[in-house]
This record gives C-alpha cells, sequence and structure tokens, in this order.
C-alpha cells in the first residue's frame, strides 16, 4: 500500500511543544502530535473503492494488512506524524471556549491527481481536546457517520468521505440518550477524507485568545493551499477569503434543503472552512415535511437547529467567523456588506433550486407564491417529502387536479386526514401547478427526466440507517453493504430495490435512532 504523503499543516503552523496526552489547554499551536490508540482486534467492516481510488488506493489495497492496521490506528505509516488540532466554538449560539479534536486524529495528508487530501480517523482514542470523553467512537454511530457522508456524496451534495468502517474489537460505555442508562456498544473508526478539517473555530480560537499572529498564520496557510484562485493582496485576500467561504456555505445549506437534510448540530466547530457537511451526528432526514422538527434530543426544547432555520444558522455562524477575522481586517464595513448579502443571494438561490424541484425552467413572477403556498400545504396532514417531490414528477400537463392529486397521494401518512378542506387547498395549488407547467416548453417526459436529477428516490431515512445498525451488532455487516449500493445512485429508478422507497413505517415513528438521536450518535 503506497500513499504520497504530504506534510504542509505540520510542516507550515506551530506545534504544540508538550507531547502529553492528557486533556489540557493548548497555547500558540494549531495541532498536538498524538497517536491513535492501537485496537485489540480490528476487522474490516465495509471501504469505498471510489474514495479508496481518490487518495491512490486500489481494490487490492483495501484488502491488505496494511490497510486494516494503518486506517484502525494499529501502525503509524512511514513518515508521518498523527496529530489533533485545537479550535474553539459556539454550541447551541453559546461560547464554549477551547474545543477541539477530541475524538479525531489526522494521520497525515496525501496527494493524488494533483488534489491534496487529509486523512482524519474519528474514534481512534483520547487527545488533548477529548475534555472528559475517551476518544473512542461505537459502531452504531460510525455505521451512521459512513452511509450519510458517501450517500451525500451521491446526492450531489458538498461532503466529507468515508474510505473505511473498521470494528476495533473493543467495547465502549456510552449513554445513547444522556439519562442514566450507560451500556457497553462494539468501539469502532470511521476514516474520514477531506480538503482538510479547518473549522470556523479553528480561526475563532486564536481570535479568542487575541492571538493574531497564529490567526494569521493559519489564514494564510488556508489561503495559500485551499484557495489558491484568491490572489488579491493585504485585507484584500481575507475578505475574498471570507466572502469564499460565505458563497461555498450557503450553496451547501441549498443542497440541504434541497434533500431534507437536517444536521442536528450546526455549532461553529462543526461548520468546515470548505463549505461541506461535516461531523455527521445527531442528523436526520425530513420523512413528513416539518420546517421544524430536529433529530437533535439535546436541542428538543428550543430547535434552534430545526430544519427551516439552517439557513439562518449558517449566517449566524458566519458572523462569528467575521467577528473571528476582523483583526486581520480591522473594518467592519466590507465585512458587513458580505453577510448582506447572503439573506439576498440565499432566497435567489433557494428559489431556483425549488423551480428545479418543481420542473420550471422558465422564471415567472408567480413562482415564489406557488413555492410559499406549496411548503405549506406540505405541512397540513403528514406528508412525505422525498416520495412526495419524486412522484411529482409523473403529473402531466392535460391532467385534472383530480388526477394529480391520485398521482401523488402516495406521499400522504394517513389519507383519512384529508378533510375536504385539505383537499380543497390541494386541488387549487394542484390546479395552479398544472397551469404553469403548461406555459414550460419541456414536454412531460423532458420534464420528469429533469426533475428526477434534483428529487432522489433514496436517501438515507433514519430507520434505514438504524436498520443495519441493528443487524450489525449481531455480527450481519449484508445490509450496511445493500444500503451502501443502493445510495451511491439515488436519483435512478433501481425497480428491484423499491422497497425502500417507502414512508417510514409506524414502528419508526418514536424510536431511539429513528426519530430522536443524541450527541453521543
Amino acid at each position: 500500500m503506497k500513499l504520497h504523503i504530504q506534510n504542509n499543516f505540520t510542516t507550515e503552523l506551530p506545534a504544540d511543544p508538550n507531547d502529553v496526552n492528557i486533556a489540557r489547554q493548548v497555547e500558540q499551536a494549531c495541532f498536538s502530535y498524538v497517536n491513535p490508540k492501537k485496537p485489540s482486534n480490528p476487522s474490516l467492516i465495509h471501504a469505498s473503492e471510489e474514495v479508496a481510488n481518490l487518495i491512490g488506493l486500489s481494490k487490492e489495497d483495501i484488502l491488505s494488512e496494511d490497510f486494516l492496521n494503518v486506517f484502525s490506528g494499529n501502525t503509524i505509516y512511514p513518515e508521518t506524524k498523527p496529530y489533533a488540532m485545537p479550535y474553539a466554538g459556539h454550541q447551541f449560539g453559546n461560547w464554549a471556549g477551547q474545543l477541539g479534536d477530541g475524538r479525531a486524529i489526522n494521520l497525515t495528508e496525501v496527494v493524488h491527481n494533483d488534489e491534496s487530501y487529509t486523512l482524519q480517523l474519528k474514534g481512534a482514542g483520547p487527545t488533548p481536546y477529548s475534555r472528559t470523553a475517551d476518544g473512542f467512537a461505537v459502531l452504531r454511530s460510525s455505521i451512521r457517520e459512513h452511509l450519510c457522508a458517501e450517500a451525500m456524496h451521491y446526492l450531489g451534495v458538498p461532503t466529507t468521505r468515508s474510505l473505511s468502517l473498521i470494528l476495533t474489537g473493543d467495547e465502549v460505555v456510552r449513554d445513547i440518550l444522556y439519562n442514566g442508562n450507560a451500556a457497553e456498544e462494539k468501539g469502532a473508526i470511521v476514516c474520514r477524507v477531506a480538503p482538510s478539517f479547518i473549522r470556523f473555530g479553528n480561526f475563532e480560537l486564536f481570535a479568542s485568545r487575541k492571538d493574531h499572529a497564529i490567526l494569521q498564520l493559519l489564514a494564510d496557510y488556508t489561503i495559500k493551499h485551499h484557495f489558491p484562485e484568491i490572489i488579491s493582496d493585504g485585507i484584500n485576500k481575507y475578505l475574498d477569503f471570507f466572502q469564499e467561504v460565505t458563497q461555498i456555505t450557503l450553496d451547501m445549506i441549498v443542497h440541504w434543503q434541497r434533500v431534507g437534510f437536517v444536521h442536528g448540530v450546526m455549532n461553529t466547530d462543526n461548520m468546515s472552512i470548505h463549505g461541506i457537511t461535516i461531523d455527521y451526528g445527531p442528523y436526520g432526514w425530513l420523512e413528513d415535511y416539518d420546517p421544524n422538527w430536529t433529530p437533535n434530543t439535546t436541542d428538543r426544547q428550543y430547535r434552534r437547529y430545526r430544519f427551516g432555520n439552517q439557513p439562518e444558522i449558517a449566517l449566524w455562524n458566519l458572523y462569528q467567523l467575521a467577528n473571528a477575522l476582523y483583526p486581520l481586517i480591522n473594518d467592519a464595513k466590507p465585512l458587513e456588506a458580505i453577510l448582506n448579502g447572503f439573506s439576498v443571494n440565499y432566497q435567489k438561490e433557494y428559489l431556483n433550486m425549488m423551480r428545479n424541484k418543481l420542473g420550471l425552467k422558465i422564471s415567472s413572477e408567480e413562482d415564489s407564491i406557488l413555492i410559499e403556498d406549496l411548503t405549506e400545504l406540505l405541512q397540513l396532514v403528514e406528508t412525505d417529502m422525498t416520495i412526495f417531490f419524486r412522484n411529482l414528477s409523473n403529473i402531466h400537463k392535460t391532467n385534472t387536479a383530480e388526477e394529480a392529486l391520485n398521482v401523488i397521494k402516495e406521499a400522504f401518512y394517513k389519507e383519512k386526514d384529508l378533510n375536504e378542506s385539505v383537499l380543497n387547498n390541494w386541488y387549487k395549488w394542484l390546479n395552479h401547478y398544472v397551469s404553469r407547467v403548461n406555459q414550460e416548453e419541456l414536454s412531460d417526459a423532458e420534464r420528469k427526466l429533469e426533475m428526477n436529477l434534483v428529487n432522489p428516490k433514496y436517501v438515507l431515512r433514519n430507520y434505514m440507517a438504524q436498520l443495519s445498525i441493528d443487524a450489525a451488532n449481531e455480527g450481519d455487516y449484508s445490509l450496511v453493504n445493500e444500503l451502501f449500493e443502493l445510495l451511491k445512485k439515488p436519483y435512478d429508478e433501481q425497480p428491484d430495490k423499491q422497497d425502500w422507497f417507502a414512508k417510514r413505517p409506524d414502528w419508526a415513528r418514536n424510536k431511539v435512532g429513528c426519530s430522536m438521536l443524541s450527541c453521543s450518535s
């Protein structure tokens, strides 16, 4: 197994001089060297051949002893020194001070086909940033991360990737809902792959400590290696950087809203500087369309990170990044101008995204009303978001409202809830929609093709992930593999997999892992 190693981060940025691996405050350093803890009996559950190819590895490499040892943390790859990063953050809107890679250890950076990637183990043991935790991860949360990261990629959503899922052979104690019922679970490690794992919180840490020298070093490093298109100097360089991060963050959120993804814990330390989805913890997918839903039990009272609030939270987080970068710019006005543009640009991109979901290519003034009416209508009775939008493409230009309703009615969880008032609202909207579709030049068949490129048929519904976890806990990994393969082609019909194109079953409505999750998820 041959990797092309590159150690830019650890070569160009200051290291923690203290190599004692105990939880502590780390000053004036961008990372601490720390080795993974060796697992007792590692075994490979699943690996992504495509991600392996990204970093220059083959199918044969995946099956090698070297692969198992390196990506379980059992051995250190030659000429590399693993490390963990400190960062700070606002958690649920409150300043939390120093946080950091508490259960993540960066193995190294690699280069393949002129692209640079950082390889990071999640669940490989404690670091100086573990605080009161043990640094390990359980099979349950590792399956959720491995499947979801790859599912998001194939949906076209910017994301970290997942190379491998490895069982450690060790037990880990977890209290799944933080209610005093701790129990042993199987330990596991995921290898995450991304351009880097630099977060908003990395910048917040040094700004909060008024360590402007390292703040500037980190900003210059990030721009040089990850935003090479920025060629401006001085203050403008940092403004261009912030503008770019704002835009790619906005793009990511639009994708989340398109597919019905709820991150669940959008703290500033969980926001990537690359505008990619990172940290798959208590995430969930909208089953019935509900803008107020969040899967995170910790957020149950205030629902700060609910589906409909994700764009607002992204903007709030960008304000915190702007505050962190301010010492490099010393002028609030241009930062405010970029932030003020976020909401306008988001509305524009959201409108275009929703037009695409509805199969509308021509822009019309009435579209915003059509879309707003629909999002209100979807909430009147429980309506499955994924099934609704997927089946909407089967409506024809010649359909009556009654015929159109027949096309989409599979999306309703309880058809008997469709009383006369609700039905009349649906007929009114469907008449409007069919009328609007008749203004388009695309044929029904052409429109269906276009819509099916943006409205997935298959997403990683919460209960699907839980079924694979339940089986894996019994030593059966076939469902992990089946779901992985299914979700590689989320927009394809896959008629032999039709059983997964289904509403959430009743048993999953209030089941832990299916409708509610904790940060230990």
